[in-house]
């Protein structure tokens, strides 16, 4: 998939330059502007032709994308289907990406193993914390 950018995006951070997804498209127009005129060389200019097939539009592997919102919604993702984690909170983000691994469902924007890996990691280390944890000594009042 090609990354339509603004005309000077490389050049300007306002223009979208380190920004990602948030660089915007804006048609090029000018008397001497090099990429309206589509010579070779400068950047792609949008236009009918780059557009996808209708039959994977929308997809993502060629599978229908499905937002997973809870434990529940995993059921509803088939072979057919590839499932996105949405904006939920660590909590429920462990007991789904947990319950995925148990039904072999596949994310898209979380690596299953990576994450529960560092999640056994941390929780490791909070337990080798919690039990060497001292208690504050307390302060003796110096008065002379």
């Amino acid at each position: 998939m090609i990354k339509f950018l603004r005309r000077d995006a490389k050049r300007f951070s306002k223009f979208g330059k380190g920004k990602g997804k948030k660089a915007s498209w804006r048609k090029p127009t000018g008397r001497d502007n090099k990429m309206r005129e589509k010579r070779r060389g400068y950047a792609p200019v949008v236009s009918i032709g780059y557009r996808s097939d209708k039959k994977i539009r929308g997809t993502i592997e060629e599978k229908n994308p499905i937002i997973v919102m809870n434990i529940n919604d995993l059921a509803k993702i088939g072979e057919e289907n590839i499932g996105i984690v949405g904006n939920v909170g660590i909590k429920k983000k462990i007991e789904i990406v947990k319950k995925a691994k148990e039904m072999k469902i596949e994310l898209k924007n979380v690596n299953i193993e990576a994450f529960l890996k560092k999640l056994n990691k941390v929780s490791e280390v909070k337990s080798q914390n919690g039990s060497l944890k001292q208690e504050p000594k307390k302060k003796e009042n110096e008065s002379k």
